[in-house]
């Protein structure tokens, strides 16, 4: 496959390595569920702490807390399988993250790994998330990269093959679950479903207002979209159902956000 563009310029590396990825992705037993989550109070608990701290807390910093913190308390979900069909579970949750910046004029997603969120506080992965967005020379971490930069096409699509081969090779370069956010560029609600390497991904949609019945009183109410995708040969229905369930809880409560407000 060419890497020349239609327009003559040359594909950059980081474009070739998420096509290559999308195609061994898509091989995968992948179980979409798609939910909304009522933010509201969340969204009026971050106000709240920047008029009081004069910081607002990134959303995604709260997105990426409560799910490892959810992670920690079920490290089966975030098992992976080796090709002699032996499970891996991690103790750490190492999340893969977008991080958002503009780079010549453009938005785009960084990947970027928040490792051992599970034992963060959200103002922590608040802080590294901001120091990445603004260190201009900061680059995404090099394993991948390096490896895949001299392979052809059809060697460097095997790179995405480290999860079923050796995992605990890929969650040193790539994190062990991953957050991956299409709210960031635009406004309003919906899902977004994407492949993944993955056992558990998050893909957070946009944030919605909708009318609800709370106390008996038609209220407008922030619903956010989440896509939660799980790798049905590693993770049963009745696992992953229980999972959601605690995330939910944990989403709807501002899980974490006392804390931060005190640091």
């Amino acid at each position: 496959m060419s890497n020349i563009g239609a327009d003559g310029e040359r594909v950059s590396l980081q474009q070739q390595l998420t096509v290559d990825y999308m195609r061994m992705a898509g091989h995968r037993s992948n179980v979409h569920g798609l939910i909304e989550i009522d933010v509201t109070d969340v969204r009026e608990h971050i106000r709240t702490i920047e008029e009081e701290t004069g910081t607002k807390l990134s959303f995604t910093a709260f997105i990426v807390s409560c799910l490892a913190t959810s992670v920690g308390e079920q490290p089966h979900i975030q098992r992976y399988r080796d090709w002699r069909g032996r499970f891996h579970e991690f103790e750490d949750v190492d999340v893969n993250v977008l991080i958002e910046r503009e780079t010549d004029g453009e938005r785009i997603g960084i990947p970027h790994v928040i490792r051992r969120a599970n034992q963060r506080t959200v103002r922590s992965i608040h802080d590294e998330i901001r120091r990445v967005k603004a260190d201009t020379t900061y680059r995404p971490e090099p394993g991948l990269a390096r490896l895949a930069r001299r392979l052809p096409s059809f060697l460097r699509r095997q790179i995405w093959r480290l999860p079923q081969w050796f995992p605990t090779r890929w969650k040193r370069l790539a994190g062990s679950v991953a957050v991956t956010s299409v709210g960031m560029f635009g406004t309003g609600n919906g899902w977004a479903i994407s492949p993944t390497n993955y056992t558990l991904q998050l893909t957070v949609g946009g944030i919605g207002t909708k009318p609800r019945l709370v106390d008996g009183e038609l209220r407008s109410r922030e619903f956010l979209s989440l896509t939660v995708t799980f790798d049905h040969d590693v993770v049963d229905g009745a696992p992953a159902t229980r999972f959601v369930q605690r995330l939910n809880e944990r989403l709807k409560a501002s899980h974490g956000l006392d804390i931060a407000s005190t640091e």
